[in-house]
C-alpha cells in the first residue's frame, strides 16, 4: 500500500531552499526516528526507483526535459539502495553526517557497488548521468535522446531488483 502525505508549501520550500530532496529527507528522518531497519530502507529507495521510472517513461514524448530527471533519479535510488544494501560505511556514514547525498557520494558509491556485481554498473550510471546533465539541466536532449537511455536506466533497476529481492 501506498501512502502520500501531504507537507505545508513553506516547509518544501524551506527544504528545497537548503538544497535537500524532500523525498530523500523524509525518509531519511523516518529511517533515523524509527530505527528502521536498513533494508526496509533499500527497499523504499527502490519503490521510489520504480515511481521514478514510471514517471519518467510517461513524461518522454511530452516533457523530455523533466522525464531525464526522474530517469536520473532511478539511477540515484538505485545506487542509494545499494549502498545501503552492502553497508558502505564510510559513505553513509558522511552522507548521515552532512545531511544529504552529494555526486562525490553517488559516484565513490557506484564504484563501490560496480565491484560487486557482474553487470556494466558504472556504464547505467554514465548514462543516467548524461539524462541529468545534459536531458535536464541543459535541456538538450529531445525525445528520441531520451528514449535511447531508458534501456540503461531499466537495467540498472532491474539488477537493483534481483539485488534486493
Amino acid at each position: 500500500m501506498n501512502a502520500s502525505v501531504t507537507l505545508p508549501k513553506r516547509v518544501v520550500d524551506e527544504l528545497e531552499k537548503r538544497g535537500r530532496d524532500v523525498e530523500d529527507f523524509m525518509l531519511r528522518l523516518l529511517s533515523r526516528e524509527l530505527n528502521l531497519d536498513p533494508e526496509i530502507v533499500a527497499e523504499a529507495r527502490l519503490e521510489l526507483a520504480e515511481k521514478y521510472f514510471a514517471d519518467g517513461k510517461e513524461l518522454v514524448d511530452k516533457d523530455p526535459v523533466q522525464a531525464s530527471e526522474k530517469l536520473y533519479k532511478v539511477a540515484e535510488e538505485c545506487v542509494k539502495a545499494l549502498a545501503i544494501h552492502y553497508n558502505l560505511e564510510d559513505i553513509l556514514r558522511n552522507v548521515e553526517e552532512r545531511g544529504r547525498w552529494t555526486v562525490t557520494d553517488l559516484e565513490k558509491a557506484v564504484k563501490e557497488i560496480s565491484k560487486r556485481v557482474d553487470e556494466p554498473f558504472i556504464s547505467y550510471w554514465d548514462h543516467a548521468w548524461v539524462l541529468h546533465a545534459w536531458g535536464f539541466h541543459e535541456a538538450k536532449l529531445d525525445s528520441e535522446s531520451v528514449k535511447m537511455m531508458i534501456k540503461y536506466v531499466e537495467s540498472m533497476l532491474e539488477k537493483t531488483r534481483k539485488i534486493l529481492k
